[in-house]
């Protein structure tokens, strides 16, 4: 049984600290092996041979949640190895088993998020003159957010100048790797979800649902070598390709 967390670097960030060489090893929080059947011979027929392994992490290692990233994978498999005779091939197979970390204590206070959208709130914007007029109001239920249920909100398009073409929600994941020396920080998308679809209706509060998939995201996480985060991007695209998003961060934990 093996259980670790995979560390890579983004092709940007190769090269960019030397120090990363040593901190981006896989870091091992969990390995045993046991015997299940002393040498000898099988009987005929089908064979069932029970087991068991105390989840025992090495030193002073935590046991993280199973996480499927782009560059932090924290993944646990159980391996089993048959030895045979001379003449017969050894067989092995490998099966991953998922891993849930501990409830957090406590009941999770929730942290609504209210937003109001206009050509002078948005940042990064180089001709603010030539964007179209638009007032865009909504909430998010809370960004504080359990894994197992779902992020929610709504969302008012109050008025706008150029015909909204699609309303989208798009997760992200915020990946950091490194040490001291320094760090390489990576955001890619998980799951893109549209809400809706052409010109909406002015006035009308349009919901935003979103479930968190199972594999791809886990507790929001931090430790001295790397760190899991999540944002969520509320994006209308107009008519006229201009691309309006919001940045949410979340925070996601099991209870």
């Amino acid at each position: 049984m093996e259980g670790s967390v995979n560390l890579q670097l983004s092709a940007k960030s190769v090269g960019v600290f030397e120090a990363f060489y040593n901190s981006v090893k896989p870091i091992q929080v969990i390995n045993s092996t046991i015997e299940m059947v002393k040498p000898g011979k099988l009987p005929s027929g089908k064979t069932e041979i029970p087991f068991e392994f105390p989840l025992h992490m090495k030193g002073n290692k935590v046991l993280y949640e199973t996480y499927h990233g782009v560059f932090v994978n924290i993944q646990y498999t159980l391996r089993c190895d048959m030895r045979r005779s001379l003449l017969a091939k050894d067989l092995t197979k490998t099966c991953e088993f998922i891993v849930h970390s501990a409830p957090q204590k406590g009941k999770l206070m929730p942290s609504p998020v209210d937003f109001t959208i206009t050509p002078e709130t948005l940042q990064n914007v180089k001709e603010r003159a030539s964007l179209p007029k638009f007032l865009i109001k909504g909430h998010l239920n809370s960004t504080n957010c359990i894994i197992t249920q779902p992020l929610t909100g709504e969302l008012v398009v109050e008025n706008a100048e150029a015909a909204v073409k699609s309303i989208e929600l798009q997760l992200v994941r915020v990946e950091t790797c490194g040490c001291a020396e320094g760090y390489a920080r990576d955001a890619t998308e998980i799951q893109n979800i549209q809400i809706a679809d052409g010109d909406v209706c002015r006035n009308l509060p349009i919901p935003i649902y979103m479930v968190f998939p199972r594999l791809f995201t886990c507790p929001t996480l931090e430790t001295t070598n790397f760190k899991v985060e999540f944002e969520v991007n509320v994006v209308v695209l107009l008519h006229d390709d201009h691309l309006i998003t919001e940045n949410f961060p979340l925070k996601l934990c099991r209870v």
